[in-house]
């Protein structure tokens, strides 16, 4: 696979689709002086290079009755268990994200959850019973203040 080294317009386009990956090519052409045919090649190189993985849509889990988002620290029994136990993790859906991190946990999981029984049935029934697993420490949330793609910087 070829190396990509995005430009200014590159990283313009991926800061607009960041925002509001609904706009169409031409939208973004528009706003950038640029044809909507090359936005359209530009996004194409960016996939190919994967650099854009994927689009997706952001849904309002409250408003399906997702009330609860919950953060799990888990302990290893050893680091090597990670790859087991992050496939394990995989296979549970209200885990939405798992990190390998460094410090005091060896994997934090993000966990979306309808209630606090849902909560501790996730926990105790399905990631606790995890081989691998030695134990884990849970954060509720109780107000997410900001969610936002990151800024991409410009290249020199």
């Amino acid at each position: 696979m070829k190396s990509f080294s995005p430009d200014n317009i590159d990283i313009k386009i991926l800061s607009i689709l960041m925002h509001d990956a609904k706009k169409t090519y031409a939208e973004i052409g528009k706003e950038l002086f640029i044809s909507g045919g090359t936005v359209h090649v530009r996004i194409k190189k960016m996939m190919e290079a994967k650099v854009i993985l994927n689009s997706q849509m952001k849904v309002d889990y409250q408003k399906l009755g997702y009330d609860i988002t919950a953060f799990l620290g888990i302990f290893l029994e050893k680091s090597k268990l990670y790859d087991y136990v992050s496939q394990e993790l995989a296979n549970i859906p209200e885990v939405v994200e798992a990190h390998y991190t460094t410090g005091t946990y060896s994997i934090f999981a993000k966990v979306i959850v309808t209630d606090t029984d849902h909560l501790r049935n996730i926990i105790s029934d399905k990631i606790q019973q995890i081989n691998g697993i030695q134990r884990t420490e849970t954060f509720i949330s109780l107000h997410k203040s900001m969610e936002r793609p990151l800024t991409i910087a410009s290249p020199s």
